[in-house]
């Protein structure tokens, strides 16, 4: 039985999709699966459309976005301005505050 290599970017045709898929990648993804998750997403937008809004040559896209590629940082942002994507930070999320064992023990005394 033959089978096909699966593609996420042909189920990621909506902007939105693209955004949440590149934001679960920078949440808690390796360098590599940042790289990746833009790789996708910019085949999906149309590799020689996103080279065009760079101004990178579309075999140098592939090369540096691919699984062997290290792009540097300037690289991803004209791929993330392209994309139409905003790169935005935020504090992490605190986890709830827990009473200290010393503190808990002084209160039951």
């Amino acid at each position: 039985m033959a089978t096909t290599r699966f593609d996420a970017a042909e189920y990621l045709a909506e902007p939105e999709a693209q955004a949440e898929f590149l934001a679960a990648a920078l949440e808690d993804g390796t360098a590599d699966e940042i790289r990746a998750a833009i790789n996708t997403i910019a085949r999906a937008r149309g590799m020689t459309e996103v080279a065009k809004a760079t101004g990178i040559r579309r075999e140098q896209l592939y090369r540096a976005l691919g699984e062997d590629g290290n792009p540097e940082f300037a690289t991803i942002l004209k791929v993330i301005r392209a994309l139409g994507v905003k790169l935005t930070s935020a504090p992490p999320k605190a986890a709830p505050k827990r009473k200290s064992a010393k503190k808990a023990g002084r209160r039951a005394a």
